[in-house]
């Protein structure tokens, strides 16, 4: 677990450890040693995995590619996480991944674990014969401990509903027979996937900035001008005018935000920025998003590059370095990219009143600190972009009663869900000074206590 993640777990024991409502039946020295042990069960992933996948390459080489497969906790169901194939894969990052999830399924109350796995591969750098035998290779090292009753990975960085297709035809050619369908989630629609998977993370990305400005604050005006909570004034004072909201990355996350934003009618905001990997894009106008979108399909995922490009394709924009995005004059800052993107360095620069972190752990800790004690409100990854993992939940199911559930339906009970959430989070947020990720680490770590008290486990 990385030092921000624990530190926050840590903080959220010692609070409900001073709170004489909750576990009341523990006292004294008992309590105390409850909650060591409560420190130390969700600090430590359960198991750790590690392979080096052999793979023939086609130039006739062999390759012994690093991979992972990390399970954090299992207390509220089987492990789920993604399969991220990038680069920067490696056993800690998996490993704080994994937690990660653990609190996110918790928060959400949906009955999963954490897990999460990685390979340590550039995808570009591979071909399909490749990329389909890496596949293959993770599932057939991994597959004594994944299946639908125990660990059930879905897509992440740098994999989709193809890889998942690949991995899950090869559990079921391994185990003949068994159920499979739930092996996996975020596969492709014919393969039994579900409807909406792919565009859930954006569209639950966008809805909780939505919902926060537009929703809550709309019911619970009255009460919240009349707090003192610095981030109530901070949500008031954006909530009343048009906003400029930039994008930091175009990827499935990022993109589906982005288009979120474009088609929304009950918010005035207009995407002034994109970003991906090369450029950054800037539009003080508001940038064509579906026209974007439509380009990146047809160019391997890449955002325009050139004057040429963007005049080819009507597109009306200025090409600036890929680290603007983070730091130009906006309201809302969605960081849909990968970790680590607002830090020590650069934390001084970000003028946004609002981050969403679509992407897991894009904030660091003294970055989120010093954001916050300027009454930045930063809606954490554990909140934000929790909507994958809720569709895979209901992909699971569906695939289990071999019945399934339109599109409509799928992006229904997703904001049902969320809201929910949102609905027992944000009265807490606004009625005391802790920022938003702390609240939710809290209710998380008090949902993960409770169970774990209950099965006699603490002792």
């Amino acid at each position: 677990m990385s030092n921000q993640t624990g530190a926050i777990v840590q903080y959220s024991l010692d609070a409900l450890l001073e709170d004489p409502s909750f576990l009341p039946d523990l006292q004294g020295e008992t309590r105390a040693q409850a909650f060591t042990s409560l420190a130390s069960i969700l600090s430590t992933p359960n198991h750790i995995h590690k392979s080096f996948l052999r793979i023939a390459l086609e130039n006739g080489k062999i390759a012994r590619i690093p991979s992972y497969r990390v399970q954090h906790n299992n207390t509220l169901g089987p492990y789920k996480g993604g399969i991220r194939f990038h680069e920067s894969v490696n056993e800690e990052e998996v490993s704080n991944l994994a937690a990660l999830m653990t609190l996110k399924n918790a928060l959400h109350e949906v009955p999963f674990g954490g897990g999460k796995g990685g390979v340590s591969i550039n995808p570009r750098d591979f071909t399909i014969k490749e990329l389909h035998s890496i596949a293959q290779k993770y599932v057939h090292y991994f597959s004594d401990i994944l299946g639908p009753d125990k660990d059930i990975p879905a897509p992440d960085v740098g994999t989709g509903d193809q890889e998942m297709d690949w991995m899950m035809a090869e559990y079921k050619s391994i185990r003949p027979g068994e159920p499979y369908r739930g092996s996996f989630t975020g596969k492709s629609v014919v393969n039994g996937g579900s409807l909406g998977r792919r565009e859930a993370t954006g569209k639950g990305v966008y809805f909780t900035f939505r919902y926060m400005l537009y929703n809550f604050l709309k019911d619970q005006k009255d009460l919240l001008t009349k707090t003192d909570n610095i981030f109530a004034k901070t949500a008031l004072s954006l909530g009343e005018k048009p906003l400029k909201i930039a994008v930091q990355g175009f990827g499935n996350v990022g993109s589906i935000a982005a288009l979120e934003s474009y088609n929304c009618t009950s918010i005035q905001n207009k995407v002034v920025s994109v970003s991906d990997r090369n450029v950054t894009l800037y539009n003080s106008e508001g940038l064509d998003i579906p026209a974007l979108i439509d380009f990146t399909s047809n160019n391997k995922g890449d955002l325009p590059t050139t004057a040429e490009q963007l005049d080819e394709h009507d597109i009306k924009a200025n090409i600036l370095d890929r680290e603007e995005v983070l730091y130009l004059d906006v309201d809302v800052l969605i960081l849909a990219a990968l970790e680590d993107q607002i830090h020590q360095d650069n934390m001084d620069k970000i003028k946004a009143q609002i981050i969403v972190e679509g992407a897991n752990a894009p904030v660091t800790g003294d970055a989120d600190k010093y954001l916050s004690d300027k009454g930045v409100i930063i809606i954490p990854d554990i909140l934000a972009n929790a909507g994958g993992v809720i569709v895979s939940y209901f992909e699971w199911l569906q695939g289990r009663e071999t019945q399934f559930y339109s599109e409509e339906e799928v992006f229904k009970l997703l904001f049902d869900k969320m809201k929910m959430t949102m609905d027992t989070i944000l009265p807490q947020f606004f009625g005391d000074p802790y920022p938003l990720r702390q609240n939710c680490y809290i209710h998380a770590v008090m949902k993960l206590s409770t169970i774990l008290y209950r099965q006699g486990k603490l002792y």
